[in-house]
């Protein structure tokens, strides 16, 4: 069986912990889209740990993960990530890179950094990890895939002839350093030594995989409202981050991917630019940032404080309906312990017209929040493993949610731990 584990929102919805823990009774764990750009935080007995490029199912002898065709493969990345578990005492794990793969080149950090300096004030708010750079190079046919690394001579002519194409961009429109190509087909070699002990042919492992009755978990990156075709266009990432896209990033067929679970966060945040209807600022929005994820909500790869802002139920729901969500995991509900009553956006007005529909950008950015209160339950949930133990008005602002996202919630998640979650 597969199951997809995914954002509805903006991404940093808690979407680690959820497939940490659910990959414990997986075989497989599959990243299938996205690259170093995002971090899925997780804590366990090892300690914390910040993760960009591994699938959350790393801490598990008896899994194998995977990275899928879908990924944007920064290799040297990979390997850091390796070295850091093996430091804090993880063992070693399984994984199996994609021999169609794509590599994030040197030059598309580069690229990515000297685009962003050169918008200046119009900029995407990109996290520099080259990921825009990547897809475009990608999907412009100009990029690398890991099988190509076997092939010296073929190489070594293409390093040339993309190197001619990307000094044109470095030396006029950057006024940076030309690429030498000799250098770059070196680099190549041993990211092609560095990787060769894990490449395979992954549909072919995963087609074996579901005829024995495995398994499998899909987790993405980001969330919903990132996705370049139905996200906050143009503040988006550059690959799908939707359940759907899975079955093309890891290489199986769509029919396989049985259960999407669909990740909620009790509150919002967004790391970035972009609209963002009901943010919140000033000593509101400290005080929630403070409170929230564990050590508080900065992101998890650039370090920036997240804006923060009330559960939003327009772009929560459209963020579900998009993915295909079959049900529905709300974090960090136990942040809100500290409030006397509870915002929730249900609805936006744009232009006098009240909607309860998630809009194109354009509207997007005229819409202001329409807002319902919900009592507090003011104390600590933390600890508590049974539904009926949760304070009643805690029950009913997870009810409202439940209603709102047309989805049943079947997990609370109600601290930052492996075991901090209950089942509904």
């Amino acid at each position: 069986m597969v199951r997809a584990i995914v954002g509805a929102n903006w991404g940093d919805e808690g979407k680690g912990k959820i497939t940490d823990m659910l990959a414990k009774e997986s075989d497989i764990i599959i990243r299938f889209q996205g690259g170093s750009n995002a971090g899925h935080t997780i804590i366990n007995n090892y300690g914390k740990f910040a993760l960009h490029l591994l699938p959350s199912g790393v801490f598990y002898d008896h899994t194998t993960s995977i990275i899928g065709n879908g990924v944007a493969l920064n290799i040297p990345y990979l390997f850091q990530e390796l070295q850091s578990l093996k430091e804090k005492g993880v063992p070693k794990p399984k994984i199996l890179v994609s021999d169609r793969a794509q590599i994030l080149m040197p030059y598309h950090v580069l690229q990515d950094t000297y685009e962003e300096a050169r918008l200046a004030g119009k900029s995407f708010g990109s996290t520099k990890s080259g990921i825009a750079p990547f897809y475009s190079d990608k999907y412009a046919k100009i990029g690398f895939q890991v099988s190509e690394l076997f092939d010296e001579e073929t190489l070594r002519e293409k390093t040339e002839r993309v190197c001619e194409i990307k000094n044109v961009l470095f030396e006029h429109l950057y006024h940076k350093p030309a690429i030498d190509p000799n250098e770059l087909y070196q680099t190549l070699l041993s990211y092609r030594d560095m990787v060769a002990p894990y490449v395979c042919d992954v549909p072919a492992y995963l087609h074996e995989a579901l005829k024995a009755g495995k398994n499998i978990l899909l987790e993405g990156q980001l969330g919903s409202l990132k996705d370049p075709d139905h996200g906050i266009y143009p503040m988006v990432t550059s690959s799908s981050t939707l359940a759907a896209y899975g079955a093309i990033g890891a290489g199986i067929a769509p029919y396989e991917i049985r259960q999407i679970t669909t990740v909620v966060k009790a509150y919002s945040s967004a790391v970035g630019a972009g609209a963002f209807v009901s943010e919140i600022f000033g000593e509101e929005a400290d005080e929630l940032r403070k409170r929230g994820g564990d050590g508080g909500e900065f992101g998890v790869t650039t370090g920036r404080p997240r804006r923060m802002g009330w559960f939003d139920a327009v772009a929560s729901r459209y963020g579900c309906r998009i993915q295909g969500a079959t049900e529905a995991a709300l974090t960090v509900l136990d942040v809100l312990g500290y409030l006397d009553e509870l915002p929730v956006c249900v609805g936006y007005e744009i232009d006098g017209q009240i909607t309860r529909d998630f809009p194109t950008t354009v509207k997007l950015n005229r819409a202001k929040p329409v807002y319902e209160t919900l009592p507090g339950w003011k104390c600590d949930i933390r600890g508590l493993k049974k539904y009926e133990e949760l304070p009643e008005n805690c029950r009913r602002y997870i009810e409202f949610i439940e209603r709102e996202l047309n989805v049943p919630v079947t997990m609370v998640s109600n601290g930052p731990g492996r075991d901090d979650i209950i089942m509904r």
